[in-house]
């Protein structure tokens, strides 16, 4: 059985995703792990060493009951959208929360991770993007962003911008895969800088590489990516945006840094982020 990791925070944000891993979870037959991860809080170890198994035991039990009594919300969301028979099961960790989601990706086998991203701005864009940012980064499953000011949809349509790199063919066929499980189409989408075309040959070895696929080509020629894909998602009625990630960058070799945060946390469609292999 497929299995999808979704870490929680028991926001609002958080709650919408949710209703996306269901979605997800019905579509391929998958199990849902839901993971809330608490540290305990830092404290001068010098001054209070007598009090400190106290106070961890009181800091465990107290995300043990705030836990305990948002399980049965999830379960009232999976009812409320009618997939109550999603098998769900839940996991409490102390830790660091980057590490704690690779491990258990690892453990227990994840086809998914399905998490909130929270939009922002100025600093705090800069700190909550580094959480999206290194589950993306550390872990070898396949991410699914969902943005917080967006409502779930069926995924009709999901663009997957490319540089015609060797590398992006294997991540292509698994944005087609996923695709697949929703009888999706996908836009391959060249945004081919002004002076600077596509050899035009790889362009049709990429064709005839997918044929018989529920795919399109596109190239626009424009120096500016992020409207251009903006205007591109607007037009054709995007339901996902695919992005290629790789191990020393964010979306390296695609889009700079700085853009894939605007990307990420101000679009209002779902983000399937799959890294290359190094």
């Amino acid at each position: 059985m497929k299995k999808i990791l979704f870490p929680t925070d028991f926001s609002e944000n958080s709650k919408n995703a949710f209703v996306f891993a269901l979605h997800l979870a019905k579509s391929i037959h998958a199990e849902i792990i839901t993971l809330h991860v608490y540290q305990y809080p830092q404290v001068n170890y010098m001054e209070i060493p007598v009090y400190l198994p106290e106070m961890y035991e009181v800091t465990d039990l107290t995300h043990f009951e705030n836990y305990k009594g948002h399980v049965p919300v999830l379960r009232t969301i999976a009812e409320a959208h009618q997939l109550e028979d999603v098998k769900m099961s839940n996991v409490l960790e102390n830790g660091d929360l980057i590490s704690t989601i690779s491990e258990i990706s690892k453990k227990e086998h994840i086809d998914y991770i399905v998490m909130g991203t929270k939009g922002a701005t100025g600093l705090a864009a800069t700190f909550l993007g580094s959480v999206t940012e290194k589950v993306i980064n550390s872990c070898h499953t396949l991410v699914v962003a969902i943005p917080e000011a967006c409502s779930y949809k069926p995924i009709k349509r999901i663009l997957f911008p490319t540089s015609y790199q060797v590398e992006e063919i294997d991540i292509l066929k698994k944005v087609l895969a996923f695709a697949n499980v929703f009888h999706a189409h996908v836009d391959c989408l060249y945004v081919a800088p002004e002076r600077d075309p596509v050899d035009e040959e790889i362009t049709e070895n990429w064709k005839q590489l997918f044929t018989n696929q529920a795919l399109t080509f596109h190239k626009v020629s424009s120096n500016d990516f992020e409207g251009t894909i903006i205007d591109f998602i607007t037009l054709h009625q995007t339901d996902m945006l695919s992005m290629t990630t790789h191990h020393r960058n964010f979306f390296e070799r695609i889009f700079e840094e700085s853009l894939s945060r605007k990307l990420i946390f101000h679009a209002k469609i779902p983000i399937l982020a799959v890294q290359a292999q190094s």
